[in-house]
């Protein structure tokens, strides 16, 4: 029986995130990809991604992976699970609940995507990625076409979603399934470090680096997130 594996997409992110992983995983998984979009707050994000495998048998395996915001979203959905889930992957994310400084950093981004979003996408692109991937034009472009089209008015909803996550640290410690914390080996908005503390938080967890990439894993290194995820499988 093929598990279903849902991929929940990170912030300024939609499906076009996961389009160069997700040939390498059509053989072992039924996939589907949450949409992070449209809501208000991280609980509702793990809500809409709860429904969209309420369908799933319960027999059925069901895989969560979150990408940074889409981490914070697989912990909400694991820390008010409705349905078991066989095992979780971790990519580029943190346990950490966001500190006042990070709200005052967030408040001041979102000042500055009212002001010019182009502009706040462009930083992003190069402070998101690894060097290598900056000669790239055509992975720089399909990352920028992805931001722009995701838009302001969502951006600014999901910078302060992430503000408002809640702290599920002590459910983290308590997680008795496979779990495995993936992180770009250069990233440099959710550094290494928060990855060892996230794996080191759940019991038996595995970490694994991603090389030659820095926070946009999926698009930078499709193939290793691939690789990677099929261990879950």
């Amino acid at each position: 029986m093929k598990p279903v594996l849902l991929l929940i997409p990170g912030m300024l992110n939609d499906a076009r995130v996961w389009e160069q992983v997700t040939p390498y995983l059509q053989n072992d998984a039924d996939i589907c990809i949450a949409n992070v979009l449209s809501q208000g707050g991280i609980v509702e994000m793990a809500r809409d991604a709860w429904a969209q495998v309420a369908n799933v048998p319960p027999d059925t395996p069901l895989v969560l992976c979150g990408f940074s915001m889409g981490g914070y979203v697989a912990i909400e959905m694991m820390a008010n699970n409705a349905r078991p889930v066989m095992a979780l992957g971790l990519l580029d994310t943190s346990a950490r609940p966001e500190s006042r400084e990070g709200e005052m950093v967030r408040e001041k981004t979102i000042a500055a995507i009212e002001r010019d979003f182009p502009k706040v996408v462009e930083g992003i692109l190069q402070f998101g990625t690894h060097a290598g991937s900056h000669a790239d034009a055509v992975l720089m472009e399909r990352m920028r076409q992805m931001m722009l089209g995701v838009g302001p008015q969502a951006a600014i909803r999901q910078n302060r979603a992430i503000a408002s996550r809640g702290d599920h640290r002590g459910r983290l410690a308590m997680l008795d399934i496979a779990a495995l914390v993936m992180c770009g080996r250069d990233d440099r908005i959710t550094p290494p470090a928060l990855s060892q503390e996230l794996a080191a938080l759940i019991p038996g967890a595995r970490l694994e680096w991603i090389e030659q990439a820095g926070h946009m894993t999926p698009m930078e290194q499709p193939a290793s997130v691939a690789a990677l995820l099929k261990t879950l499988l």
